[in-house]
């Protein structure tokens, strides 16, 4: 079930203090990397405390919610490497419950970077490849299934984009991706960036 913060006063309490303050559950994704100093400084440093100072019972909390609250918990756990919950955004990338929080979900993964994060990101792609009509996060959990697969040399991702393989199959028959090549190598471009931003911030901290 999708808690509506505006029914559970705990949420919004949370929403509050760590999801609209300068509307960051916008700004985290790609526009991050548009930013310039001073503001990207702030925000980095913002993000740092805050992924510091919230619980696991709140991220929990705010994995509860909707796709605001989901996409900045993610990137919290992220900033702070709290591996604890790779299952749970696992769980949620698969489920595909809301829009526009899949990114987040990835690239906590992909930062994590185990053999466990690709099974997880695979287990999606075996999943929504199949789905040509469903036009989700395939290709960003591709890139950053890609991005964990070159780091440990596993060549996992050989068995999707093989001629014939899952990959190529949903490129072909995906209505929106008609008339598109392979998007891999911007989205595994855009998850490298990401996840340098997320290693500088734990640098930071």
């Amino acid at each position: 079930m999708i808690r509506d913060p505006h029914d559970d006063a705990e949420l919004l309490a949370l929403v509050r203090r760590y999801v609209t303050p300068e509307r960051r559950y916008l700004k985290l994704g790609g526009g991050l990397l548009h930013m310039q100093s001073p503001e990207s400084d702030r925000f980095m440093r913002d993000l740092c405390e805050d992924a510091r100072l919230i619980t696991a019972e709140e991220v929990a909390k705010l994995l509860e919610g909707g796709w605001r609250e989901r996409r900045t918990a993610a990137w919290l756990v992220a900033v702070s490497r709290r591996t604890e919950f790779r299952e749970r955004l696992g769980e949620l990338l698969l489920a595909s419950e809301v829009c526009c929080a899949g990114l987040a979900y990835s690239v906590a993964l992909a930062s994590f970077g185990t053999a466990r994060d690709a099974d997880l990101l695979a287990a999606y792609l075996d999943h929504y490849l199949r789905r040509p009509d469903l036009g989700y996060d395939q290709t960003v959990v591709m890139g950053a299934f890609q991005f964990i697969d070159l780091n440990l040399g596993s060549g996992q991702a050989d068995r999707f984009r093989q001629s014939g393989g899952l990959w190529q199959q949903w490129l072909q028959d995906a209505p929106h991706m008609q008339g598109d090549s392979d998007l891999t190598p911007s989205s595994l471009s855009l998850i490298r960036r990401l996840c340098a931003f997320i290693d500088e911030c734990a640098e930071a901290r």
